[in-house]
């Protein structure tokens, strides 16, 4: 939004009141209108300020935000991939136990009785 002029609110609020059969002529109550109509622009401008500050603010937290959340969410890369990154390559041979062998490592329960 571009900044409002500071007799920009005042020429408008003019034009209003003579759209609704109100003449604002000089004196000392028209004064008083134009002085709270140039506070009133200063206070929106300062206002969108602020808020083009905030947004920028929080669009960068929420940029870091979802850095943080997709660092911690990405799948993990296997050790190979890491070390491909520093240059080394050298083989995993890491295996996981077949799920017959994980089945013979169980203990047998003992079944209970009913009596």
């Amino acid at each position: 939004m571009k900044p409002l002029d500071k007799k920009e609110l005042y020429a408008n609020l003019n034009d209003f009141l003579k759209n609704k059969g109100i003449e604002l002529k000089e004196g000392s109550y028209s004064k008083g209108i134009e002085k709270s109509c140039s506070l009133l622009t200063d206070a929106i401008n300062l206002g969108q300020q602020g808020l083009e500050r905030a947004k920028t603010q929080i669009d960068k937290k929420l940029d870091q935000m979802r850095q943080v959340i997709h660092e911690k969410t990405a799948p993990k890369t296997g050790r190979a991939a890491s070390r491909s990154q520093t240059g080394t390559k050298i083989p995993v041979t890491e295996s996981k136990p077949s799920s017959a062998k994980r089945d013979a490592r169980k203990k047998p329960r003992a079944k209970k009785r009913r009596g």
